[in-house]
């Protein structure tokens, strides 16, 4: 926690003492720079306590932006468990945003499809999740936590990111994300049995920061973008650099998206 602390007051003293609106982590892939305007920038390696040196497709830089009339952190880059870390450790940006004062954050992740309707390019609202890490960030903590973990991810904002992507074209629906620890893709055989047991998505992050930001007592609202289609499903290999490109190619649907969950998520109580 002090390392915690001392990273919260180094922001304080670069980007000044902001009311933030909303923290958003960025996944492979998503940029929230473009919506708006950059008011400061830190590298995360000038963080202390930061767990470990971003990985492809992640710029690890901490970010203030002014989105419209709205104040955003975003953590461009995230830390994941195939790092060696453990879930608390790639819940970091979750805690930072808490001593940040922070109490709304959104979180996005490149994912593979594994429902028929998740096909490249579909954006996914998480409305639950499959946590296959192994892992949990509470563990170890003395007392325990016994978070609820029951309406986890906020649905409410449904409406207002569809009254965008309608008319835009963007294919946005609801689903459940398993997560695995990685760093190698699943087999088909695993792909079969998340479909079984009710997984819609497939990643590597997301649910360490969702269930740390639901200790911390912050809404959460869980974005993904399918940029492949899951192992066995897809005759073509899978490579790093084909989901970067494909969340680089979205880009511009979600900076749509995210300006009108700003716009909404923001008014909600």
């Amino acid at each position: 926690m002090p390392q915690i602390q001392a990273a919260a007051d180094l922001v304080r003293s670069r980007f000044g003492s902001i009311d933030y609106d909303l923290a958003v982590i960025l996944g492979s892939g998503f940029d929230a720079a473009s919506s708006g305007e950059v008011l400061g920038e830190l590298p995360f390696g000038d963080l202390p306590g930061v767990p470990a040196a971003p990985v492809p497709g992640h710029s690890g830089r901490l970010l203030c932006l002014r989105v419209r009339d709205r104040r955003v952190l975003a953590f461009a880059g995230r830390f994941h468990c195939y790092q060696g870390l453990s879930a608390r450790q790639a819940a970091f940006p979750v805690r930072l945003a808490k001593a940040l004062a922070v109490d709304r954050l959104l979180i996005t992740s490149a994912v593979g499809g594994i429902s028929r309707e998740m096909t490249p390019g579909t954006f996914v609202l998480l409305r639950d999740h499959l946590n296959l890490l192994g892992d949990n960030p509470l563990a170890g903590e003395v007392p325990p936590r016994f978070v609820d973990l029951s309406r986890l991810y906020r649905q409410d904002v449904f409406d207002c990111l569809a009254a965008v992507a309608g008319p835009a074209g963007i294919n946005l629906q609801r689903g459940v994300l398993a997560a695995l620890p990685g760093p190698s893709y699943e087999t088909p055989a695993e792909i079969e049995m998340l479909r079984r047991l009710g997984a819609d998505v497939v990643s590597m992050s997301m649910v360490p920061e969702a269930i740390m930001a639901a200790a911390c007592g912050l809404q959460v609202v869980g974005l993904a973008l399918v940029t492949n289609l899951a192992a066995g499903l897809t005759a073509a290999s899978l490579d790093h650099r084909e989901v970067l490109a494909a969340g680089a190619s979205a880009s511009g649907p979600f900076g749509q998206l995210f300006e009108a969950l700003l716009e909404n998520w923001c008014s909600f109580r």
